[in-house]
């Protein structure tokens, strides 16, 4: 009974034994367990994630860590789902778009109409303007209208003269009255020979009822209108058909516009153009050109168009500056594809553009070779790669293109492909390193900058340029609103573009070529601004040197003879001499000195 009691004892605590033992595998094993998974799940996660930033997506880590940027912590980049059946194409999440100020829209076609700039210049009528000769020989006595714009109105006396010829035919007149009952004919003839003179038949008949010789003659005025040249003075001897006056009748004017020899294809005989006055403001024209040159001046590569004016209260006054637009169309085009400016990228020798493509793992964005027609001002037409309706990006398209560089896509500069940026977390914030098989940047003498940057300098280069070739055409107007022009792109460069030693070496160059633009919507005169154009000239020479062209060859020409033999540099976008600091007066001074690439 004992020992049956006994093994009943053992078997309990023996069960009891292993049913503990049997607990703590089945519980404490599997609280270890999630934990392992846990473990092994991160340490998948962090070996095939690639990891970004939220404030700065070009940044790509294989771990996770902080961005080198800005500091925050890399968050898991989202899969790209079917990138593989589009390499080329790049994912922007929705954020990425919103900082980027990414902007699409879709391409559409359209009748092609482009808004054609164009300045000119008020001048008198040509078919009105009257030389207003003397029809007497003599000697001027008295000059009724003796100062330029001086208004005189026909049939007003504007001179006397003394004429000794006129004398002898008074004498001659009244010799013939005497007889004239017997020889009528000679009668006559002497008051033909007086009315050869200019002299009305009042006046002769005056002179034959006063019975004395008159020594003196006015002279009246055969067209009203403005004196624009007083070409006598008193006391001047002149011959019969000598010019005493030139007179301008202002109720009709012509407003001449410069047309320049790429917008030629654009304008046409007929075609409205609307143009303001400076000294008008708030106030508009219309009118229809009449004539344009058939030859270009071989001097400013200009036509002329000339507009036809009424001008009845004298508001449109010769030699005022005049700015215009012709809203041109291309009549053998019935619709074109047409795009904004801005989606368009050109890199000299390509036009690009970034095509949409939402899926449902999110929007990714294609480069697109595109070739492009005719410029419309704030568009182009284009001629093959896009079909209408595919959405396109018109607004941060640079942004996408940097975008696409690093992350190893196509893009402007690189439409092969094969540039990525990879981040390495060394934990001392050293930079994060290029891996390459295209060369991304360009290399100058000084720094390397992204072609991106060299398009945020395009705008600033183009207006230096265009004040340059103003200042050579001696056009004050026009090379001061160059100047401001200027000022703004300066103002909108994305100094974002700029990397490393590029981005200090720009914002020394930017604060010089600031100062040198300080003035330029004050000077009031060329000679002034030509002054000051010297100090941008300077700038700009510092900048490309550094930086390179930000398209075409441009040359550094030099003129000895620049403000008292001192001497100034320019640039210039072609090996011709056009000196802008002495323009017509010795346009072909200088030399070429140097070229930047």
């Amino acid at each position: 009974m004992k020992n049956s009691k006994r093994n009943t004892i053992i078997i309990a605590a023996i069960t009891l034994v292993a049913g503990i033992l049997l607990g703590w595998l089945i519980f404490g094993g599997s609280a270890k367990e999630p934990e392992l998974q846990e473990h092994l799940h991160e340490t998948e996660l962090a070996g095939e994630t690639t990891w970004t930033c939220s404030m700065h997506p070009q940044i790509r880590q294989p771990e996770p860590g902080d961005c080198p940027i800005c500091g925050m912590d890399l968050i898991p980049l989202e899969d790209e789902g079917d990138e593989t059946l589009d390499p080329g194409a790049l994912r922007m999440s929705e954020t990425a778009m919103k900082l980027a100020d990414v902007v699409t829209a879709p391409a559409r076609a359209m009748k092609p109409v482009k808004n054609v700039r164009l300045n000119g210049k008020v001048q008198a009528d040509e078919r009105l303007i009257y030389s207003q000769s003397s029809h007497i020989a003599g000697r001027i006595e008295q000059l009724l209208v003796n100062f330029t714009g001086e208004y005189v109105r026909k049939g007003q006396t504007i001179a006397s003269i003394y004429s000794p010829v006129l004398v002898t035919a008074q004498e001659e007149l009244f010799e013939a009255e005497k007889i004239k009952d017997t020889q009528p004919e000679l009668f006559r003839a002497a008051r033909e020979k007086l009315g050869n003179w200019k002299l009305s038949e009042n006046q002769i008949d005056e002179i034959l009822s006063s019975g004395e010789i008159r020594e003196e003659f006015p002279v009246t005025a055969d067209v009203s209108g403005y004196v624009t040249r007083k070409m006598v003075n008193l006391g001047d001897y002149v011959t019969k058909g000598k010019a005493i006056y030139e007179i301008a009748d202002l109720s009709r004017v012509w407003v001449m516009f410069d047309v320049y020899e790429t917008d030629i294809a654009w304008v046409s005989k007929n075609d409205s153009v609307y143009f303001t006055v400076q000294s008008l403001p708030g106030k508009g024209f219309e009118g229809k050109i009449s004539y344009i040159d058939p030859v270009i001046d071989p001097q400013t590569r200009v036509a002329k168009a000339r507009v036809s004016m009424q001008n009845p209260d004298s508001e449109l006054k010769p030699g005022m500056f005049t700015s215009g637009i012709v809203e041109a169309q291309l009549d053998h085009i019935d619709e074109a594809m047409v795009v904004p400016k801005s989606a368009v990228m050109w890199t000299g020798t390509r036009s690009v553009v970034f095509v949409k493509q939402t899926t449902d793992q999110g929007v990714n964005f294609t480069l697109r070779e595109v070739t492009l027609g005719p410029s419309l001002g704030d568009g182009y037409i284009i001629e093959e790669g896009l079909e209408e309706g595919e959405e396109i990006a018109v607004n941060g398209t640079f942004s996408i293109d940097a975008a696409a560089q690093l992350a190893g896509k196509p893009s402007m500069m690189n439409p092969e492909g094969g540039v990525k940026m990879t981040g390495h977390d060394h934990g001392d914030g050293a930079p994060m390193e290029m891996e390459s098989t295209t060369e991304m940047a360009v290399n100058t003498s000084k720094a390397n900058i992204t072609g991106a940057a060299r398009v945020e300098l395009e705008p600033l280069y183009n207006s230096y340029l265009e004040m340059t070739e103003a200042l050579a055409n001696d056009n004050f107007e026009n090379a001061s609103s160059a100047g401001i022009d200027m000022k703004d792109a300066l103002e909108n460069v994305n100094m974002g573009a700029f990397k490393d030693d590029a981005h200090d070496l720009w914002m020394d160059h930017a604060a010089n070529i600031e100062k040198a633009l300080e003035h330029v919507a004050h000077y009031s005169n060329i000679e002034d601004l030509r002054t000051g154009y010297k100090g941008m000239s300077d700038a700009m020479i510092a900048l490309s040197r550094s930086f390179g062209s930000a398209g075409d060859t441009l040359f550094i020409q030099y003129c000895p003879m620049a403000f008292n033999d001192k001497g100034a540099n320019w640039i210039s976008n072609y090996s011709e001499i056009r000196n802008p600091y002495f323009g017509d007066m010795m346009l072909k001074c200088g030399e070429t000195h140097d070229t930047i690439q």
